[in-house]
């Protein structure tokens, strides 16, 4: 126990210094040549280990943008301004797993718990993204009377507009889709903020609502000794959070079900994340529940779901299947040692250091296997969804309708078009913002340049759902097109669910 709080003391110590170290760092300025370096270097392991590279741009327009980027580097940066400049080529390559971290500041583990005493600044307002406009969507805490549908205008003097500009810039969705963006933009526009800018305890905000422009001032207020109290109760798991996968920070359910009437014949599942955990007993549940009630339609609800486990989804599809499938083609990689290129021991304290250093001959192994030469002379990688799959004995056979929009995103994209493909849904709603042929995903090799320290995940699998390709390098496009907009969000009319709800209600009465 003493040789134990030694080494737990150790790693405190270690964790501080290089949390200190790192922050300096991020501003520390670098010099012009040795940023063209990290140019190259980054196009060079994007050529080693992306399979799927020049999918959507072509390898001598890409290679032109990398030139470009080098040459417009002739002063000294710090790693933050060289992230944004170095983010929007990556972006270019359209494939939306693919990006450069920003490198926010980071806060020791005093701060961090300093930070859980009060609450959020911006986060505790929820927003909508149209027209490159942010809006707020909704305020259940009354903050400074802030009115649901109020454009948000400026930040301590800084038009939102410009950030909106910048961070645009900075994201993409997988190929030439455009309905991922404001999704993504209302999601992760603060993140980008904080990160350049740093978490701020105000901030002046400038406000429009009804033509009446008005500034308010947000302070990131203490939590009351309820508050602690909520967010103890929250942490405290019961079997109905772990099955529908309880997520504390936004007191909400990854998965919920439910019926749309009152004699249990349409039956409703929204999942916001295929994030695996314990879904298994979700899904075997949930449709014994189905079964048992003889629903004859079903609604699945994957909008702004970004994706997750492909394994969730195989499950998923199994409680769906009328016959035996295969969700996913064998995914292709540029070299059947990719596996081994994940940096295993990313992000180990001493402590996981050494125990994954005892596990290590194993994992290797295991990795060096997977990894296969087709006929074809192109790598592949072995996997459990790319295999036959049978139904389950509890599926379900009657009418199925999935929602989706812009916000459903990878493995919500590859599971979307793996239905419609087969006509197993019909799918109500907005082209998807992951692409309908596949994604470069999976597991990640995580590069960091030689002189920014700038981190690179790079994707090392193409996984394409098992289906008859489109070619049109967009979104799953749906059967049924129906948008929402600000003013239906704000009314709260979900105009996707009540198309599928009355549409439903016409077959049964057998108009």
């Amino acid at each position: 126990m003493k040789k134990l709080g030694i080494l737990f003391i150790l790693c405190t110590i270690i964790s501080c210094g290089s949390v200190q170290k790192y922050n300096r760092q991020r501003l520390a300025k670098i010099a012009p040549e040795k940023l063209r370096q990290d140019v190259d270097y980054t196009y060079r392991k994007l050529k080693e280990l992306h399979p799927n590279l020049f999918w959507y741009i072509a390898e001598k327009d890409l290679t032109k943008k990398f030139d470009s980027l080098k040459m417009s580097i002739t002063d000294s940066l710090s790693p933050v301004d060289f992230y944004f400049k170095l983010q929007p080529v990556v972006a270019d390559i359209k494939e939306g797993h693919l990006a450069v971290r920003i490198p926010g500041k980071r806060y020791s583990n005093k701060e961090i718990r300093g930070m859980k005493n009060k609450k959020g600044l911006f986060t505790r307002l929820d927003y909508y993204v149209e027209n490159q406009k942010l809006y707020v969507k909704n305020n259940k805490d009354s903050i400074e009377n802030i009115l649901p549908g109020t454009e948000i205008l400026s930040i301590n003097g800084v038009p939102v507009e410009n950030y909106m500009k910048k961070y645009r810039k900075l994201m993409t969705s997988d190929g030439f889709n455009t309905t991922f963006y404001p999704y993504y933009l209302k999601d992760g526009f603060f993140n980008y903020y904080s990160a350049e800018i740093g978490f701020l305890d105000s901030a002046k905000v400038e406000t429009k609502y009804d033509d009446v422009i008005k500034t308010v001032n947000l302070t990131r207020e203490s939590k009351s000794e309820a508050d602690k109290e909520k967010d103890k109760a929250q942490k405290k798991g019961n079997t109905e959070k772990r099955t529908n996968d309880y997520v504390a920070a936004t007191d909400s359910y990854n998965r919920s079900f439910t019926y749309l009437d009152g004699d249990s014949t349409i039956a409703y599942i929204k999942v916001k994340s295929f994030s695996k955990s314990y879904s298994n007993r979700f899904y075997e549940e949930t449709f014994q529940k189905i079964k048992d009630k003889k629903a004859t339609h079903l609604v699945i609800d994957v909008r702004e779901n970004y994706g997750g486990s492909l394994s969730e989804i195989t499950n998923l599809y199994s409680y769906l299947a009328k016959e035996p499938f295969t969700l996913v083609n064998k995914p292709e990689m540029t070299s059947k040692y990719s596996p081994l290129k994940t940096n295993y021991f990313k992000k180990s304290n001493p402590l996981v250091f050494v125990i994954k250093a005892i596990m290590s001959p194993v994992i290797f192994t295991r990795q060096l296997l997977v990894g296969i030469k087709g006929a074809d002379g192109k790598a592949y990688y072995r996997m459990k969804q790319s295999k036959e799959t049978k139904p389950r004995e509890t599926a379900f056979h009657g009418k199925v309708y999935v929602l989706i929009n812009g916000g459903s995103f990878s493995a919500s994209s590859i599971i979307t078009s793996k239905l419609k493909n087969d006509q197993r849904a019909v799918l109500v709603g907005e082209e998807t913002g992951g692409a309908n042929d596949g994604t470069v995903a999976g597991f990640y090799s995580y590069q960091s340049l030689p002189n920014s320290k700038l981190q690179l995940p790079i994707g090392v699998l193409f996984i394409q759902p098992n289906i008859t390709f489109t070619g049109t390098k967009k979104g799953v496009t749906p059967n049924v097109e129906i948008l929402n907009t600000l003013e239906s969000t704000l009314n709260k009319q979900d105009l996707q669910l009540e198309w599928v709800k009355t549409e439903i209600q016409k077959e049964k009465s057998g108009n």
